[in-house]
């Protein structure tokens, strides 16, 4: 009898721990402060039952483009340069990196297709590369750090006993930004100067998910 409570007492835990999953997403994201382009995600999930799950990801999203606020700045300081120079010293290359936890409700619609909503919070890294102002021959290296949240919802589709296929629309929100010091070229004092990354924006995202 004890044996027969103690195998019903572990039995859930052990049905649950089977559903554990990995996906990797590719996508497009459309930040605020910069054009859209390409990112690819990882996720782990452990169900918490079966249409609950908790989890983290991590994603990348990578840029190069020619930072208009920082544009305006470097005219500001350093006067209306030729067009090229000008627009070489605000060229800025981007990597965003997002870690975070989340919390993912599915619904089931049919037996092979589930509607799911997800919630994620946690810290988004900027490696941010830009030309020194000074020498353009020389590169600047700086990481700015901000919290970011996520909401999404999406459609998963069944291939297998073990794996689905989704499909996903998500609005992202983090603003990291980071200092820095131009010399104004009136007075010739060092000021200090803020720049802000608004990665606001909506990401769409299609993956595979392997559970064991």
């Amino acid at each position: 009898m004890k044996n027969l409570i103690f195998f019903l007492l572990l039995a859930p835990a052990a049905i649950f721990s089977q559903y554990n999953t990995a996906s990797i997403s590719f996508g497009r994201f459309n930040p605020a402060a910069t054009d859209g382009g390409f990112i690819i995600g990882y996720k782990g999930e452990n169900f918490v039952d079966k249409n609950l799950s908790v989890g983290w990801s991590a994603s990348w999203f990578n840029k190069q483009f020619v930072d208009q606020v920082l544009l305006t700045e470097v005219q500001q300081y350093y006067g209306v340069a030729d067009a090229s120079i000008t627009e070489n010293k605000a060229t800025t290359n981007l990597h965003s990196v997002p870690l975070m936890f989340s919390l993912t409700s599915y619904f089931p619609l049919l037996p092979i297709v589930s509607a799911y909503v997800t919630g994620s919070a946690g810290i988004e890294g900027l490696m941010i590369v830009y030309k020194n102002f000074q020498n353009e021959n020389e590169n600047e290296f700086k990481t700015a750090w901000d919290f970011a949240w996520e909401l999404g919802t999406g459609l998963s589709y069944k291939l297998g006993n073990r794996s689905d296929f989704y499909g996903e629309v998500s609005y992202h929100n983090a603003n990291p930004s980071w200092s820095y010091k131009v010399k104004d070229q009136v007075t010739g004092k060092n000021k200090s100067l803020e720049q802000s990354f608004d990665m606001s924006g909506v990401a769409f995202k299609f993956g595979f998910k392997f559970l064991w």
